[in-house]
């Protein structure tokens, strides 16, 4: 995913500040803050703030990363299941479970 940029200077900002949530609303993008031509903040919408601490929390976790690695391995290696086998699988567990 990549994401648009734009770049405003600090007094840019605060002339831009109640129309930013908007314009980060049309999709992926951040706002780089500069002050005299250098990047001090990052500005983005919360979603995508939330999406990119998860994401961020996601990586650091070992246990995750190795199972992610492991399933992308798979995938490569031609060993997945078809959705209507695992389909099939999961409407008779839940027959069975009704059932009981």
């Amino acid at each position: 995913m990549s994401m648009k940029t734009m770049e405003l200077s600090i007094v840019g900002v605060r002339k831009e500040l109640l129309s930013l949530p908007e314009k980060l609303e049309a999709g992926p993008a951040v706002v780089r803050v500069t002050r005299r031509g250098k990047p001090v903040l990052a500005i983005l919408s919360w979603e995508d703030f939330e999406s990119l601490t998860e994401t961020m929390e996601i990586m650091s976790d070992p246990e995750t990363m190795a199972q992610l690695r492991q399933s992308i391995q798979e995938i490569k290696e031609g060993k997945t299941i078809p959705w209507e086998e695992v389909e099939a699988e999961l409407l008779a567990d839940a027959k069975s479970t009704q059932e009981v």
